[in-house]
């Protein structure tokens, strides 16, 4: 099984002019042949699909796309998006109330996000054959955003300070992996600047795994982090931007990230394949020229992480293994 994980995808502002008149699969670019290819499909969604809201007040930066533009969705046939994260609610709860049916009615699962924290916390599971692969998505992103019993939101759990709610998402993470063969838990966490891996993303990274998560997939900074392999389980801390509309930094790069491909043999992990891209007009490209310079620099930041890699030129793909020859294999 081949499962295609990518970071923010953010259609609002200029993304959204475009889409105006643009095909909905103009934003992916090149990209669209692998992403096709795969059998499941996971994003972060940076935005709000609603054409009503107003934006909420305190913010300077607010992401809302034509809720038509599902359909650049469905045209890459995404199976899951991560709601988890400081856009969602950019528009207010009516925005989110009008995105979570537009979503269902074209077969999009979603998690992170609800209109009370039971569905905001609530698991998203996809079946390949028999193997069922759960998403569980939280953030550390506006508080103030936090869902409860009664209240619209997302499913927020600080990271840096070690509280009820941590515990609560270990055990959920427990629970679910419990029923199902694949867990990964996507995680909207920490700045938006810098290469190093914070300490704290490190800790509860790992407790994840501990607790049963298969893959930890990172975003919401910028820019791309290194990748680390726990107890032969890959930890990805940033998957930086995938689309969107931003100025770019010349020395971060927040236009260059990869396509995660993450490879099974049964319900294992077995390998990241790293496909190498860039924004360019608005849409997502594969790398062609920069492509071999953008893997170094991951490269470089894994190995920081002790994880080894090989640079395939051929195919202009960076190839990390995950499982241990002692791993189990079930096939």
């Amino acid at each position: 099984m081949q499962i295609a994980l990518l970071g923010d995808v953010m259609l609002g502002r200029l993304v959204n002019d475009h889409l105006k008149t643009a095909d909905p699969a103009y934003v992916w670019g090149d990209t669209l042949s692998i992403l096709r290819q795969a059998d499941l499909r996971f994003a972060n969604l940076e935005c709000v699909l609603a054409d009503d809201g107003m934006p909420v007040a305190g913010k300077v930066y607010h992401f809302r796309s034509d809720v038509k533009n599902v359909a650049s969705l469905t045209s890459v046939a995404i199976d899951v998006v991560s709601l988890a994260n400081n856009h969602v609610l950019d528009f207010g709860v009516e925005a989110l109330r009008e995105m979570l049916p537009a979503l269902e009615q074209h077969g999009i699962l979603a998690t992170g996000a609800g209109l009370d924290l039971a569905t905001a916390r609530r698991p998203a599971v996809k079946y390949f054959g028999p193997t069922a692969v759960g998403f569980i998505a939280f953030t550390d992103n506006e508080p103030g955003w936090e869902a409860t019993s009664h209240s619209p939101g997302t499913h927020y759990v600080p990271v840096d300070d070690i509280d009820y709610r941590r515990a609560d998402l270990l055990d959920l993470v427990r629970r679910t992996k419990g029923r199902i063969q694949l867990l990964i838990v996507s995680a909207h966490w920490g700045p938006n600047w810098g290469a190093g891996v914070p300490p704290a993303h490190q800790l509860l990274a790992h407790a994840l795994i501990d607790a049963g998560a298969d893959v930890v997939f990172g975003h919401s900074a910028h820019i791309f982090r290194g990748v680390e392999i726990h107890r032969d389980r890959p930890i990805i801390y940033s998957a930086g931007d995938f689309v969107d509309d931003y100025a770019v930094d010349p020395d971060e790069r927040n236009d260059q990230s990869f396509i995660f491909l993450l490879e099974t043999k049964g319900s294992l992990p077995s390998s990241l394949r790293l496909h190498p891209t860039n924004i360019v007009r608005l849409q997502t490209r594969l790398a062609r020229r920069s492509a071999g310079a953008i893997a170094e620099r991951m490269q470089r930041l894994s190995s920081r992480l002790g994880t080894r890699s090989s640079w395939i030129e051929a195919d202009k793909i960076l190839e990390i293994p995950i499982a241990s020859s002692e791993a189990e294999n079930p096939d």
